[in-house]
């Protein structure tokens, strides 16, 4: 009987900004930022298989399945690195919406970069693995670690934390792109003041009303000026019991904290109805 070839499998969740200030522009043109990153469902899966060479093969069609995408890019730098000969099939089946500030590519390149070299038999540095994630985008690096992170910098200066989220998450993904270098053109930059964001989220697991006069996304007004129907989610959810919600990053998801499962589904339904995705991470959702 012929031998099955070996091959590895790993999930890639998504990403959602808990806050987000943007704190002031650099001379290599990024912006600074102050952020926390966490995780949350839905995910994406990946299969890596040996192959003589590097080919990507994704679900949804509008995912490059070629050398455009970014885990293309990491089994290439990763194969220089370790000085592997040889390849990899990469399979994607894709469940994090495109283009809704989620991190879906970046952290579908950083589970490549963590798990290609058990595939190929080698070993690869955490600093080196970092490098190369920095080298493919400032959202990759984050996925690198297991916990939330604060983010500063143009996001890749982390402080990884742990954040036991008590409430059922509701994500909400309209069909509207929001290209991040227009969202950044949109905004004037401010230093950041007060208590910072880890401190805040850390107090307002307990205190939801926190949350709500603390926590802000400095994209918001300018998105919600351009796209109404982003702010109309946010709206919805409030309206539908949200303890707290804000848009994710530059857009266009919008994210609800609930007091449970049941909640979130409710004030899904009402959205699902209007065909956006919705996905709900329960309370205490760690991976």
């Amino acid at each position: 009987m012929a031998s099955t070839p070996p091959q590895i499998s790993c999930r890639a969740y998504a990403k959602i900004n808990l806050g987000l200030r943007v704190t002031g522009k650099r001379a290599d043109g990024y912006h600074e930022i102050c952020t926390v990153f966490h995780r949350i469902e839905p995910f994406d899966d990946i299969v890596l298989r040996p192959s003589e060479g590097i080919t990507v093969h994704t679900s949804d069609p509008l995912v490059p399945s070629d050398e455009a995408n970014i885990c293309h890019a990491a089994a290439l730098m990763l194969r220089e690195l370790l000085d592997a000969g040889t390849g990899v099939r990469i399979d994607i089946t894709k469940r994090v919406p495109v283009g809704a500030g989620l991190g879906g590519g970046s952290a579908d390149a950083a589970a490549v970069l963590r798990s290609l070299p058990e595939l190929w038999g080698k070993a690869a540095g955490e600093d080196d693995l970092r490098a190369l994630a920095l080298r493919l985008g400032s959202d990759v690096p984050f996925f690198l670690g297991d916990d939330s992170a604060l983010g500063g910098g143009r996001g890749e200066v982390l402080e990884y934390f742990r954040l036991d989220v008590p409430f059922a998450i509701l994500l909400c993904a309209p069909p509207v792109q929001v290209p991040t270098r227009w969202a950044y053109s949109r905004i004037a930059p401010r230093p950041a003041t007060g208590e910072d964001l880890r401190s805040i989220l850390l107090r307002g697991m307990s205190d939801p009303l926190l949350l709500r006069e603390e926590l802000v996304n400095d994209f918001e007004p300018p998105v919600f000026l351009e796209h109404p129907v982003i702010r109309s989610i946010k709206e919805s959810m409030i309206r539908d019991g949200a303890l707290y919600a804000s848009m994710s990053g530059s857009g266009s998801s919008v994210y609800g904290f609930f007091h449970d499962t049941e909640a979130a589904g409710l004030a899904g339904a009402p959205l699902e109805s209007l065909n956006f995705r919705t996905f709900i991470t329960p309370p205490h959702f760690r991976v």
